[in-house]
């Protein structure tokens, strides 16, 4: 099998380098590589490798610089899947690209389904529904999984500003109203490879259910909780932290305003996913435990 991967230093593409490798050949590049804002770039790059697979973590995630950036997010997030789809058709390769809980608005009650209309509220949310729709519109087999809350050891995310904000500060002001599962690059990683491998045995691939999946840890938390978790985690292995438990403070969004609106309701309905490649997801302690624990060690 022959695999190009895209941002190969990001979190989740520093974990997929590690699942696909026994897959088979791995191309993977980052923007040095080829700049995903180049449409040209990307038509010379998959000429060059001919890929049997294209997967696709790679995006523009500066949520709140989106706002203003609109042009580069859209080019990034919008155009490039569509571009990848297209070339992808041309030589019967398989893409499995990646998207986000921000193509919705945050307001139902329960968990969103693949079925559930979409109503992005930022425009990091909106250019990555355009690449989901981009993609499917581009011929292309194609798997898509929307998840949330990514964290890794390698890259920036929540996590480490948690670890770091803990060892610096006496207070903390958290949101609490702000609902989802904190998903491991290493988990997002580790599907993916299993779910590639399923599409490429033999004339079962004729068969394969392509297309939208959530993909999320299972359980739920909010913003406030799970930085309490951390701290503690760290607290409880010896690592300095300056704040005190009761110095973590639940805030509401209202408290805490950003550029960029953020869903209330992250959480993703991952049943479809489940029962169709008969998977368990763990609970989102675990990999943020498994993240931490690699953190903490360094």
């Amino acid at each position: 099998m022959n695999i190009l991967l895209t941002g190969k230093n990001g979190q989740l593409g520093f974990e997929l380098r590690r699942a696909l490798a026994p897959l088979g050949k791995v191309t993977a590049v980052d923007f040095a590589d080829c700049d995903l804002a180049d449409s040209a770039a990307i038509r010379a790059l998959i000429q060059r490798v001919q890929p049997n697979v294209i997967v696709n973590p790679a995006a523009y995630t500066a949520v709140d610089k989106a706002e203003t950036e609109i042009a580069l997010a859209h080019a990034i997030n919008a155009v490039a899947p569509g571009i990848l789809g297209q070339a992808a058709a041309a030589l019967s390769a398989l893409v499995v690209h990646y998207s986000t809980d921000y193509v919705f608005d945050g307001t139902k009650q329960g968990p969103y389904l693949e079925s559930d209309t979409p109503n992005p509220q930022s425009v990091y949310g909106a250019t990555k529904l355009a690449g989901e729709q981009a993609l499917q519109a581009s011929g292309a087999r194609h798997v898509i999984f929307r998840t949330s809350w990514v964290v890794g050891a390698h890259g920036g995310n929540f996590a480490k500003t948690m670890l770091r904000l803990a060892s610096e500060r006496t207070e903390l002001k958290i949101v609490c109203d702000q609902f989802g599962a904190p998903t491991s690059a290493a988990l997002l990683a580790d599907i993916s490879a299993h779910i590639i491998r399923q599409s490429a045995t033999g004339s079962a691939s004729e068969m394969f259910p392509y297309g939208l999946y959530h993909l999320t840890a299972s359980g739920v938390t909010h913003w406030h909780e799970y930085a309490c978790y951390i701290i503690e985690k760290a607290r409880s292995t010896g690592l300095p932290v300056t704040v005190a438990p009761d110095a973590i403070r639940a805030v509401s969004t209202r408290d805490y305003p950003t550029t960029a609106r953020r869903p209330a309701n992250s959480r993703l309905d991952t049943q479809k996913l489940c029962q169709t490649f008969g998977l368990n997801l763990p609970d989102w302690h675990e990999g943020i435990d498994y993240v931490l624990d690699q953190l903490l060690q360094q």
